[in-house]
């Protein structure tokens, strides 16, 4: 993990760089994400949850070592170095079982770290802000930097190479896959400086505590913490670039540290550099990435309406809807309004909780059905820019001699538009 502590120590030196963070296990998502990465001969990191991706599998399935084997062979496919790619852990900690008694959610949360630090993660993120079952809500400092450097003794001890693990802490985060549901369009508060710097010292003394201020402290790198930006299923909550920046001088005197923005998609592009020159050196991104996969897929549906008319296929929002109704426990509590509006926000919302069922049979199903009927002569010209926008479908050409087909190449230069304006911050501009 040298490649991020030594992005992190430019930053701190005023190079205003960051690294974009992409957090999903889309495998569109993830090749579109390396193809770019080996496009500007860059590091990408990916990072997996702990409800993603824990080691009784989470909701993807996978176990830590499965995501990272699942990783690089999308890389290979790709033809891109898996080299650059680096792993990391996010809210790993009690979090997936918060409903049980903290003993237990602690005991799998020590489980957890292991096997990620044991898989290759190298990034973790430390996260015991929430509370378990019979605990506030939020546990605050005190108590969260006590479990998170117990979680860190643990990793220190799984890895025969400790120097290889950077730490990111930090209690004032979003919820994992961000968007809140609760919140109006009244713009998001950031970190109080005074709240910050209480969470620094609560950490770096509870790591003391367990003797680890000369080791896992001095791999901490990052502080998780608010700059006042988010987003909500209808509603962005846009950062105010001409904001002033009272986060940064709480890092004075932490020479290691910098901070970790969370839920910064869908901003507009000149808040990637006014945050990296605000010390925010890692930049997460996730929903926004497969919100643009659906745009993609959605918008190849259209092109096929008239392109494959007889195709023996399945419409992709028909199949999308039916799987959402049948199984709504991962959108019904995100989403509020009438029958109407439900709907809308089921597809097109900025959460993206319809991310959830790409991987479901049928709709798998329905995408290579809909990949099938286009697996034609490209169309042409006038017939895509009704459905994608110039620079997409500009982006689409110089991708194709490295995609399966026309159709993928538009899938994966829809996903790396929402991207790029991320790598503007690694000191690369194309």
């Amino acid at each position: 993990m040298r490649e991020l502590r030594d992005l992190i120590a430019r930053n701190r030196n005023g190079s205003g760089e960051a690294l974009p963070s992409v957090c999903s296990a889309h495998p569109d998502v993830l090749a579109a994400s390396l193809l770019l990465a080996d496009e500007w001969d860059v590091p990408l990191l990916i990072e997996a949850t702990s409800n993603q991706v824990n080691q009784f599998g989470g909701y993807t399935g996978m176990t830590p070592p499965d995501f990272i084997a699942f990783v690089r062979s999308i890389a290979a496919t790709a033809g891109v170095d898996g080299g650059r790619v680096l792993f990391g852990g996010d809210h790993l900690g009690p979090q997936a079982w918060r409903d049980q008694p903290a003993e237990l959610a602690m005991a799998n949360a020590r489980d957890l770290v292991a096997a990620y630090v044991q898989a290759g993660f190298t990034k973790i993120h430390l996260d015991c802000s929430e509370g378990c079952a019979g605990e506030p809500a939020a546990v605050g400092d005190a108590l969260s930097a006590v479990r998170a450097a117990d979680l860190a003794a643990i990793c220190e001890a799984a890895t025969s190479d400790p120097t290889s693990l950077s730490y990111m802490f930090g209690t004032e985060v979003p919820p994992p896959g961000g968007a809140r549901a609760e919140e109006g369009p009244i713009g998001i508060a950031p970190t109080e400086p005074a709240n910050a710097r209480a969470t620094i010292t609560a950490h770096r003394d509870a790591f003391a505590a367990l003797g680890l201020e000369h080791t896992a402290w001095q791999r901490a790198v990052g502080l998780v913490v608010q700059p006042g930006l988010e987003f909500a299923p209808d509603h962005i909550h846009r950062f105010d670039v001409a904001s002033p920046d009272l986060l940064s001088p709480v890092l004075d005197g932490h020479d290691g540290l910098s901070f970790e923005a969370h839920s910064t998609d869908y901003q507009y592009p000149d808040v990637f550099p006014a945050l990296a020159r605000r010390h925010f050196a890692v930049l997460k991104v996730g929903p926004a990435l497969t919100f643009a996969y659906r745009q993609a897929v959605y918008a190849l549906d259209g092109v096929a309406t008239w392109l494959a008319p007889d195709a023996d296929r399945q419409p992709i929002a028909p199949v999308m809807e039916a799987l959402m109704l049948e199984n709504p426990k991962n959108w019904a509590k995100h989403y509020a309004g009438d029958a109407a509006t439900l709907k809308l926000l089921r597809h097109f919302s900025y959460a993206d909780r319809i991310r959830y069922y790409w991987a479901q049979p049928q709709a798998t199903a329905a995408v290579g059905q809909l990949l099938a009927a286009l697996d034609t002569k490209k169309p042409l010209a006038p017939l895509l820019e009704q459905y994608f926008a110039p620079q997409v479908i500009a982006r689409a050409e110089r991708l194709e001699a490295r995609s399966p087909d026309w159709a993928r190449a538009l899938i994966y230069a829809q996903v790396q538009t929402a991207l790029v304006p991320y790598f503007a911050c690694i000191g690369v501009a194309k």
